[in-house]
């Protein structure tokens, strides 16, 4: 066993929480405050405190329940919280179809909504604008501290997943470029990204990973440009990457072998054991 691969645990507080698949833990930066997606008979985001180095039991998160949210994303101020919903663009509407893994998603559908936050109360969710959520397939958002946003959705030629980044500017976003870590022939998705975005933690199907498997690979900003992206090393499966806010832990979701039947729950591991300090 590396070095490395010793030192991915289980979340802890998923010893105890129910059962079922949990995935995408956005932490408010004091650490204290988790949401994150459950999946069990039903899809939503939940929440979780940590008081008296106990993290509570989970409960649906206060903007959701309703309809489909998931991949929940703390912008790195804590000022607000970013998801993906498949609630309809206009009240009254329709839930909206999505495409992922090849094929249309009924029901599935993904745009990204923002959540602001005042103390502690959340507020009413705001679908973010058609710049962004140009279709009905946009899902797994990321925050730089610029609030510029990425996320994945198919490429237009190949329809394969392909990570994009919207420029925050004054009044909104720019036009979201897609970008070099993947040419759209190799599938990329599931964003984490550092507050400066100096490097990106994101998921993909791409060789060295066998078939049907996903790696995390990481790549780095150098002078303006993405380096070309490298497998974790050792090798580490997973979707759904997320940063903690100090940036000394990388947290994702992988099959829980320990399950009767396998889930996919949150392990984390040292950032430091797979990503050097820079």
């Amino acid at each position: 066993m590396t070095k490395a691969s010793a030192q991915v645990s289980l979340f802890e507080p998923e010893a105890v929480w129910p059962s079922g698949s949990d995935s995408a833990p956005a932490f408010t930066p004091d650490g204290k405050t988790v949401f994150f997606t459950h999946r069990d008979d039903a899809i939503s985001i939940m929440m979780a405190r940590l008081r008296n180095d106990v993290w509570s039991k989970p409960q649906v998160a206060p903007f959701s329940g309703k309809w489909r949210d998931i991949e929940p994303a703390m912008a790195p101020d804590g000022s607000y919280l970013v998801f993906v919903s498949n609630r309809p663009t206009k009240a009254g509407g329709a839930p909206l179809d999505g495409y992922f893994g090849g094929r249309t998603r009924p029901g599935a559908g993904g745009n990204i909504w923002r959540v602001d936050r005042k103390g502690d109360v959340w507020g009413e969710p705001m679908r973010l604008p058609d710049v962004i959520n140009s279709n009905s397939a946009i899902y797994s958002p990321a925050v730089a501290a610029d609030g510029s946003i990425y996320f994945n959705q198919p490429d237009p030629v190949t329809r394969k997943s392909h990570v994009y980044r919207a420029q925050a500017k004054r009044n909104g976003f720019e036009t979201p470029v897609a970008l070099s870590i993947s040419d759209g022939t190799h599938p990329g998705y599931d964003v984490a990204v550092a507050p400066d975005e100096s490097f990106l933690v994101f998921s993909a199907n791409r060789a060295p990973a066998a078939q049907d498997q996903s790696l995390l690979f990481v790549a780095f900003q150098r002078n303006g440009k993405w380096t070309e992206p490298q497998a974790l090393d050792p090798h580490l499966e997973g979707i759904e990457a997320r940063l903690s806010p100090d940036l000394k832990t990388l947290y994702f979701q992988a099959d829980d072998a320990t399950q009767s039947k396998t889930h996919g729950r949150i392990f984390q591991v040292p950032l430091h054991a797979y990503i050097a300090p820079h």
